[in-house]
């Protein structure tokens, strides 16, 4: 599946809740920056990505919101909640349906977006460079296009791959048991 929402796109208004039940919209964050990220209770690359975030998003203030955004299909209530208390994550918004997933084109967990302070798409992909045969990254494509976004630049990429897990969704024909 492509990207839906591409950089240099106005990125349509969303409401979710977080795994507690509170509502959150994003149209609510206008002035800021946000990092949407397509998020695995138990994808080992999303827990990389939440441990190497942790640095960056304290150095970005209140400057920048960052949302974790649970979309598997497979992965229950109980075990995301579990999973963002041990990753000290305060907010973890809960699409149940994949419908979010689904209008951004999101294919992995982590899979970014960045929107600009002005509700604008200006990055979307990886992380950083990583991949199975290369583990250390020489570029953190994420940390560099919210940097620009902030000094008020054009991220470049604007886009990358995706990489990580797959992202898990079902149909109902696949989440029904069999006769």
């Amino acid at each position: 599946m492509a990207a839906v929402i591409t950089p240099g796109q106005p990125v349509p208004d969303f409401a979710l809740p977080d795994i507690k039940g509170e509502i959150y919209r994003l149209s609510a964050q206008r002035g800021r920056v946000v990092i949407l990220n397509f998020w695995s209770a138990v994808c080992p690359w999303s827990l990389r990505a939440d441990e190497a975030l942790s640095g960056a998003l304290r150095e970005w203030g209140e400057r920048v919101v960052y949302w974790p955004i649970a979309s598997n299909s497979d992965e229950k209530i109980e075990m995301i909640r579990q999973a963002a208390s041990e990753r000290d994550l305060p907010v973890v918004l809960h699409d149940i349906d994949h419908r979010l997933a689904d209008g951004y084109g999101a294919v992995t967990t982590p899979q970014f977006f960045v929107i600009d302070a002005k509700g604008l798409a200006r990055y979307s992909g990886a992380l950083d460079d990583v991949t199975f045969r290369k583990r250390t990254p020489s570029r953190v494509y994420l940390a560099e296009a919210v940097n620009a976004v902030l000094a008020g630049r054009m991220p470049d990429p604007a886009q990358t791959p995706g990489y990580g897990c797959a992202l898990v969704r079902f149909t109902e024909a696949t989440d029904q048991e069999p006769d």
